[in-house]
């Protein structure tokens, strides 16, 4: 998250599962192509990544399976909870992404989402899928350092 000013930026979700089952080797911020009530849900905080990924067609990128849930006062104006939801990225960007799953086999998933100034952006992330060990290994990791927190909070006290 180069760039970001820590003023003007809230995080409002975070994909651990992303982080889990992928090992993200590059990442892209980008806007997003929203409706009135979708902006007003995102900024509840009603929305969720489960399943989310981004393809491109046609050179844009397209996220699918981005759940926003419908806004309480939004009457017959609503919007579709599952629509595809067009990500703004610049042209260049979008076929660099492009060359780099097409030859090494990666995809593209959602990271973050959170308020910069007033806009809603989004992290994607080019990410690599991690093998079982490799989860279980990272298990075994925050078990250890979630232990050796827990020793050294005893111990203070």
């Amino acid at each position: 998250m180069a760039g970001v000013d820590k003023n003007n930026y809230k995080l409002l979700q975070k994909n651990k599962k992303a982080f889990f089952n992928y090992e993200i080797v590059e990442s892209l911020e980008c806007g997003m192509s929203l409706v009135g009530t979708e902006v007003k849900s995102i900024r509840e905080g009603r929305f969720s990544f489960t399943d989310s990924y981004v393809v491109i067609e046609k050179g844009n990128l397209v996220l699918l399976q981005f759940t926003i849930q419908p806004y309480k006062q939004g009457s017959i104006f609503n919007h579709d909870p599952n629509r595809k939801r067009v990500l703004l990225a610049h042209k260049q960007e979008i076929k660099r992404f492009d060359r780099k799953i097409n030859e090494k086999g990666l995809t593209l998933v959602p990271i973050r989402v959170y308020l910069k100034g007033n806009l809603v952006k989004m992290e994607i992330g080019l990410a690599r899928g991690k093998a079982l060990h490799d989860k279980k290994d990272a298990i075994k990791e925050r078990d250890l350092s979630r232990d050796a927190k827990r020793e050294v909070k005893n111990l203070n006290y």
